[in-house]
């Protein structure tokens, strides 16, 4: 048999693989996964009878142009159809924007470290990858990125909430940032977890559209809405943008159940809230908590904490799985934690509370 192999990209040499949070062990004693910002409530209201509904049709192809969901959407947040665009989960949408503005010989920038799919579809793209450092306060660094602008940049992703950080990008400071950058380059506002946000000085990117055609908002059911397993995410964005982002869509990608189950979904919005607020309320108390052992936490706005531990990252996260809860490590940076039920906070709290006090001994 040859042994030459077909010829690929030389652009994916090299490329890291996403990397999902480490499911719950099936043996021993992890019993929760807190290690994919997962929502730890059932559906909403309503999703499972429509879903239900929805299943007994997909022998059928669904609706490529999602026109259900499309018009919940705009009337949810008053703006045209036209300035839609849906895709599988804001990371699919995502990599439709680099792949509708972005090239050989094309910049992308976005904070680092940040969301960790953006490296990987800027590299699919044959596009340059620019990374900013954060600042020391694990925020990104705006006068830093628009000084990383060239005439190379086509796109700037910012992540507010920041994954994995929680860090926030106010307002004052964000709309600074957008005065300095070029009208031709689109900088994408990644608001994946904006249900979580508490902080009144943070904007809503959507407002910002509204004012900028060179804005672009992203937003998913994944988070909040609780709907990760069904992928399907949309983004907010004048018409030229919205309608490259359906150009570049995968025919068919939000399956008949996701966009049922988002409509539904929409339609609970008082049960969002509320369970919304559970959340923020037990983040509070999780943060507390970690800064009553010593710990430093960042200020977080998404379901999510963030500790940076450096050398010792891959030592808390077995410890953490040794006390029966699964966390997200990035090696010599931190552990990302996300928020769950009561008893799975409880069991993260044990185990940090006591790998402090092993490792001060």
């Amino acid at each position: 048999m040859s042994e030459t192999s077909p010829k690929l990209r030389a652009e994916l040499e090299g490329i890291p693989t996403y990397k999902p949070g480490k499911p719950a062990s099936a043996e021993g004693p992890v019993a929760f996964k807190l290690s994919s910002n997962e929502n730890p409530y059932p559906p909403l209201p309503g999703v499972m009878e429509r879903v239900a509904a929805a299943v007994a049709e997909f022998n059928r192809y669904p609706d490529m142009a999602c026109g259900g969901l499309m018009a919940e959407l705009a009337e949810r947040f008053g703006v045209p159809v036209s300035h839609l665009a849906t895709g599988t989960g804001s990371v699919g949408v995502a990599q439709q924007l680099v792949q509708a503005t972005s090239g050989p010989g094309d910049e992308v920038i976005y904070a680092w470290r940040s969301f960790e799919a953006y490296p990987i579809i800027t590299r699919i793209s044959g596009a340059t990858p620019v990374q900013v450092p954060l600042t020391p306060g694990d925020v990104h660094d705006l006068d830093a990125m628009a000084d990383a602008i060239t005439e190379r940049t086509r796109l700037i992703f910012v992540c507010n909430p920041n994954n994995p950080t929680g860090t926030v990008v106010r307002r004052a400071e964000l709309e600074r940032f957008l005065d300095r950058v070029p009208k031709d380059v689109l900088v994408v506002l990644d608001e994946a977890y904006r249900e979580f946000i508490r902080d009144p000085e943070v904007p809503d990117g959507v407002e910002l559209y509204r004012e900028r055609p060179n804005v672009c908002v992203l937003r998913t059911f994944s988070k909040a809405y609780g709907l990760a397993g069904l992928r399907v995410g949309f983004a907010i964005a004048h018409e030229p943008v919205a309608a490259a982002l359906r150009k570049t869509a995968v025919p068919f990608g939000v399956s008949h159940v996701a966009q049922e189950a988002a409509i539904a979904s929409l339609q609970a919005e008082d049960e969002l809230l509320g369970r919304v607020g559970s959340l923020v309320c037990e983040r509070a108390r999780v943060v507390d908590a970690l800064r009553a052992q010593g710990w430093t936490v960042p200020e977080t706005q998404a379901n999510f904490v963030w500790l940076r531990l450096g050398e010792r990252t891959m030592e808390f996260a077995a410890a953490c799985e040794d006390h029966g809860v699964v966390v997200r490590p990035f090696a010599g940076e931190g552990v990302r934690v996300t928020v769950g039920e009561n008893e799975a906070n409880d069991m993260f709290l044990k185990a940090a509370e006591a790998f402090r006090r092993e490792t001060a001994d």
